[in-house]
């Protein structure tokens, strides 16, 4: 069997790496987790393999249709293999295919439909293990797969609202800056050669501009091994931890975007946290799974300091409130779900209520990106044209 050499960190947070022996990538990873580790890269012979997101391929969408039918089939009564085995067969996705066919397998031979799923992380990630094998010792598995579903589908909901919200803006500045750039390489040398003919005399806005667009015919291929160079560096900085926490920090500073950021961290946390409490799965384990699903770095060391709070003995809305990450209404209601006792039922209701924050935040900020977007592409194009016709009038009132 290969050697794999892997790096990741403690449910403390603390860098670990080391190496191991494993049949596979995957069976290195299902390893580690049960150690309690997250792995965060896999090194096989000098390779680097980049641990996959949620399905390598495997859409979240494909999972909460799973989940779905499969929380159908079970609160009808069908035998589990069956389940698998009709869920499996009927997907269109090939990988996913295969890992739903291999798990019916290992059901099938005595295992449990939770060890069965740990042995697949690049489909089913810890969270979702979790809660199965809480369904499957309580004799609740129905029940848990409808909670697993919603869970999903609110999820792929809320990104796919973010991101659908994030098109509109993208796609006009990019237009925008292939139409300026066309603009500054073809149009302008004309009108520079045209005036350069006339002897005319440039102002010094006309002289910039036309020193742009030179550069730019010139050098453009500069430009976008600068732009590709940036984007790269920036992405490679990211993988690392410092870059990583300074990166989501700077996000959450951001003035409109931090606070969107941060209401769908809150909405993420309260979430994950209170599906996993109404599953059954135990308090410390449920903060170590959201904080890992956290998606930034900083939400996720907040809630990993809360964690070993509250394993010392602590309350969790004391250190939730100490990491001045969380909104003080937060604190308090979790707080309330306490000491009555509904902590998963308060956790889904500020769920709820981030949600529709968000919804909202989303809106105003398309209503401010909007006329922000037009004025700037007006004062461009406009310094543009403005460039061009200065000359113009020159030549017009001298021969006047």
């Amino acid at each position: 069997m290969p050697n794999y050499e892997w790096k990741g960190r403690d449910r403390n947070n603390n860098p670990q790496s080391g190496v191991m022996i494993g049949d596979s990538k995957d069976a290195v990873i299902a390893a580690l987790r049960r150690q309690q580790i997250v792995v965060t890269t896999v090194k096989e012979k000098g390779k680097e393999i980049a641990l996959p997101r949620l399905g390598g391929g495997i859409k979240s969408k494909d999972i909460a249709v799973f989940t779905r039918q499969f929380s159908v089939m079970i609160d009808a009564g069908l035998p589990l293999v069956q389940c698998l085995d009709i869920l499996g067969q009927q997907q269109d996705n090939k990988a996913f295919q295969k890992i739903l066919l291999q798990i019916r397998q290992d059901v099938e031979s005595g295992s449990s439909l939770a060890e069965a799923m740990r042995k697949h992380p690049q489909a089913f990630d810890d969270l979702y293990v979790n809660m199965v094998a809480a369904g499957e010792a309580g004799g609740i598995l129905d029940t848990i797969l409808q909670r697993l579903s919603t869970y999903i589908e609110k999820a792929v909901r809320l990104k796919t609202q973010v991101r659908s919200a994030m098109i509109y803006p993208v796609a006009v500045i990019t237009i925008a800056v292939i139409v300026v750039y066309i603009i500054l390489w073809k149009v302008i040398p004309v009108f520079a050669s045209l005036f350069q003919g006339l002897g005319a005399d440039l102002p010094f806005l006309t002289l910039w501009i036309v020193a742009l667009s030179k550069f730019i015919g010139r050098f453009w291929w500069l430009i976008f091994m600068v732009v590709f160079a940036a984007i790269f560096g920036i992405r490679q900085y990211y993988r690392t931890e410092t870059g990583r926490k300074q990166i989501d920090a700077m996000l959450l500073k951001l003035p409109v975007l931090g606070v969107i950021l941060r209401k769908i961290a809150v909405a993420r946390f309260c979430r994950t946290l209170g599906t996993l409490l109404a599953s059954g799965v135990a308090i410390l384990e449920s903060l170590e799974i959201t904080a890992r699903t956290a998606g930034n770095a900083i939400i996720e060391e907040a809630i990993l300091t809360v964690r070993k709070a509250v394993e010392e003995g602590k309350t969790l809305a004391e250190p939730l409130a100490r990491t001045e990450q969380f909104p003080p209404m937060v604190c308090q209601m979790v707080g309330v779900g306490e000491q009555t006792g509904a902590m998963d039922t308060m956790l889904s209701k500020i769920a709820d209520f981030y949600e529709d924050e968000v919804d909202a935040a989303v809106d105003g900020m398309m209503k401010l990106i909007e006329p922000v977007m037009i004025a700037f592409l007006g004062v461009v194009i406009g310094t543009i044209v403005v460039a061009m016709y200065l000359p113009m009038f020159t030549l017009i009132s001298k021969i006047g």
